[in-house]
């Protein structure tokens, strides 16, 4: 066998590519494909396992054309091309619908949410095999014949004896195209798994233009056979084309939870639809969220962007949710209209004419144009109005932020923080006006992180504010201290967001100085006043507030009587959000 395809191949290939755009549209346009002539190019392409790959980056389709020639497929080039092209334009056909699809097959696969690429890759495939078998008239059915023949060359006995989930695939395949049962392959089949096989039959036939809506009953239909079958990835490790073809893709989009996504994990019996049953569907059960809508959980999200083949960690996923879940309540960027200059502006010459007044002609312009002047006819007068003058910008005010991050607040990168969602609102706003930001992310004694000062670096701010400690609590007086220990070229407001914890900043810092004192300076040097967002109790200052928490109440009404801190109470931390909208609208909508 060689290792490396011979040109004539790749020749073969390439020459097959126009015929293979031209089987879905005379219009499609992709840039051509990488036909790679060993495993080692294949590999550096990203494709490793399967004979061919999508990515959704860069509409991309990468063939191993050794491994074509190995499964004896070298003759399949019109039908392995024109398969891929069908990824790129039916389904999945960009990253957003991949994140979708995956979020359905992993609602319906309960404990088995590995398997939800594998169970996607599968369920697409039907969709673009049916069209190219029975409207392109391509060999789909023949691909097939041949997997299984070099598996029964290749494997023993035990080895072919096929699991549920390949046998029900292939069975699928033969109800589609009135194939008698077995010719594709497979182990063997009860009453049960070709009822199961009609019903996926029927599922791709009645679903065939709306493909999404149907993805969690196809998961749902395979959901018992994954069960049984612990080997269901072996037999199509060959066809799993794809797995990551939405890395290096970005995730806008991929948050949101769609109405039908939480009610369509249903079994295909239970959709009269397909069986054709006057049957009710059993209603779907949607797990309660609270404060945060329509929308999955940092974790949640990370798995899916993981399963879609994105590699980012946890981190970089929470930036990137935090980012996007943001946006919709960021102030609009800055506009104003642009001032009249009070001086009006010669803009140009104009003839005069007998009746205009006299003190018009400009004598000067209208001797240069005739030296014997000739009223009405060599006569010209000056034209003036007024232009825009030189818009003087406002000093926008700087953003200084600082965020619990102790044990009593949740883990942003894990499930929703709405001080993480504030700060990030408030901080994205802050840029778009002209601000600069500092975050400072605390706990412990020790336990601080803070941006490299007043910063304009979205990620750099973000990434502060998505990083969890989760330790005691215990305000870092000296970096308050720090920060204001000289005059500030440029205003800035002081936001805190946490809870009782806060009144720990009038303690002593280590070099016994008073937090009180370092407060009062901070808002001195500051020149903008200050804000605390606290999860506290409404009626905090009055009678009837907590008894145990008195002291920390009379801390912050003598802040805000003595230092003039404005202080809100947020008794949910869901409340945070409309905190954030108020105060941004505040200090960064432009007058």
């Amino acid at each position: 066998m060689k290792n490396d395809a011979d040109t004539t191949l790749i020749d073969a290939w390439q020459a097959a590519w126009p015929e293979a755009l031209a089987v879905w549209s005379k219009f499609t346009r992709l840039r051509d494909p990488s036909l790679c002539a060993s495993r080692v190019e294949a590999s550096k392409q990203g494709l490793s396992g399967s004979f061919a790959m999508i990515r959704l980056l860069d509409q991309s389709v990468v063939v191993d054309l050794p491994l074509v020639t190995e499964l004896g497929l070298d003759d399949y080039a019109l039908e392995i091309l024109a398969h891929e092209i069908g990824h790129h334009i039916l389904a999945p056909g960009s990253a957003s619908d991949q994140f979708r699809l995956l979020a359905r097959m992993r609602r319906a696969l309960p404990t088995l949410e590995q398997h939800a690429p594998m169970v996607a890759n599968l369920y697409t495939d039907l969709f673009i095999n049916d069209r190219l078998q029975r409207q392109a008239n391509l060999r789909m059915a023949d691909i097939y014949r041949k997997l299984q023949q070099g598996r029964t060359a290749q494997a023993d006995a035990k080895d072919m004896a096929s699991g549920g989930v390949w046998t029900l695939y292939m069975r699928i395949y033969e109800n589609l195209w009135q194939l008698e049962k077995g010719e594709l392959g497979g182990g063997q089949a009860d009453e049960r798994l070709d009822t199961d096989a009609w019903l996926g039959a029927r599922l791709i036939r009645v679903y065939a233009n709306d493909w999404m809506l149907a993805a969690g009953r196809f998961a749902t239909l395979l959901l018992p056979y994954l069960v049984e079958d612990t080997d269901a990835l072996s037999p199509s490790r060959y066809l799993l084309d794809t797995r990551d073809a939405a890395r290096g893709c970005q995730t806008y989009g991929a948050q949101q939870i769609e109405d039908d996504e939480e009610g369509g994990a249903i079994h295909p019996v239970h959709d009269k639809r397909i069986s054709g049953l006057d049957c009710e569907e059993p209603p779907a059960e949607a797990p309660a969220r609270s404060g945060g809508g329509q929308l999955r959980e940092p974790f949640e999200l990370g798995d899916i962007l993981k399963a879609a083949g994105v590699d980012l960690s946890d981190h970089d996923i929470a930036i990137r949710y935090y980012r996007e879940r943001a946006l919709p309540h960021l102030v609009a960027f800055p506009s104003r209209p642009a001032p009249e200059s009070q001086e009006p502006q010669m803009e140009g010459l104009e003839a005069w004419e007998i009746g205009d007044p006299l003190e018009d002609i400009d004598w000067l312009q209208s001797v240069m144009q005739s030296p014997r002047p000739v009223p009405g006819v060599t006569t010209v007068r000056r034209v003036y109005g007024r232009e825009p003058a030189r818009a003087i910008d406002a000093v926008p005010v700087d953003l200084d932020m600082y965020v619990d991050s102790s044990g009593s607040m949740p883990n942003p990168q894990a499930h929703t923080s709405f001080l993480t969602l504030a700060g990030a609102v408030i901080a994205l706003s802050a840029l778009r006006a002209g601000a600069k930001v500092q975050v400072t992310l605390w706990s412990g004694k020790n336990e601080v992180m803070q941006t490299p000062g007043f910063v304009r670096d979205e990620d750099m701010i973000l990434g502060v504010l998505t990083e969890f400690f989760g330790g005691g609590t215990c305000f870092p007086i000296h970096r308050l201290r720090q920060t204001y220990a000289g005059k500030r070229e440029r205003p800035a407001h002081i936001l805190m967001i946490s809870d009782d914890g806060i009144t720990t900043m009038f303690d002593n810092d280590e070099l016994g100085n008073s937090g009180w004192d370092i407060s009062a300076k901070a808002l001195a040097q500051g020149g903008a006043g200050g804000t605390m967002a606290l999860n506290l109790e409404r009626d905090w200052d009055g009678a009837a507030a907590n008894k145990w928490l008195q002291q920390t109440y009379d801390d912050l009404k003598r802040a805000r009587r003595e230092q003039g801190w404005d202080i809100h109470a947020v008794e949910r931390y869901e409340d945070l959000l409309d905190f954030a909208r108020a105060f941004s609208r505040r200090h960064y909508i432009q007058p």
